[in-house]
């Protein structure tokens, strides 16, 4: 494989993949596509406590996904690029469409396709 692409894949994986591997932190991304918003206004919408979500969204600022801009006391964040979302909304339709295909399968199968035979 290409020494190039073998380093990029890992950067990739250390990066943004760990940045990813939470769902909470996944369900702040989407939020901050909407709109930016405040660490307290997340908190509350995602039912977590504020150093939960703090903690996230330093993650995600480590990997530079989100934006941080101070106003004051506060900090504003923001998403930082929205290609991000897209790139989530493709997996997400992978993820769809491997459900569906599960689905037909189970359904052609019939109801007793996945039963053991047992001896009389």
């Amino acid at each position: 494989m290409e020494p190039q692409l073998v380093r990029e894949l890992e950067i990739l994986h250390s990066q943004v993949c760990h940045a990813l591997g939470d769902p909470k932190r996944l369900m702040i991304l989407y939020m901050l596509a909407r709109q930016p918003q405040y660490v307290n206004d997340i908190a509350a919408e995602l039912d977590l406590p504020q150093p939960t979500v703090s903690r996230h969204l330093k993650i995600l600022r480590e990997r530079s996904l989100v934006d941080a801009t101070r106003e004051g006391a506060s900090v504003l964040y923001s998403l930082a690029d929205e290609r991000l979302i897209q790139a989530l909304e493709l997996l997400r339709a992978i993820l769809r469409d491997r459900i569906l295909a599960q689905a037909e399968l189970v359904t052609h199968a019939g109801p007793d396709a996945d039963s053991v035979d047992q001896p009389d």
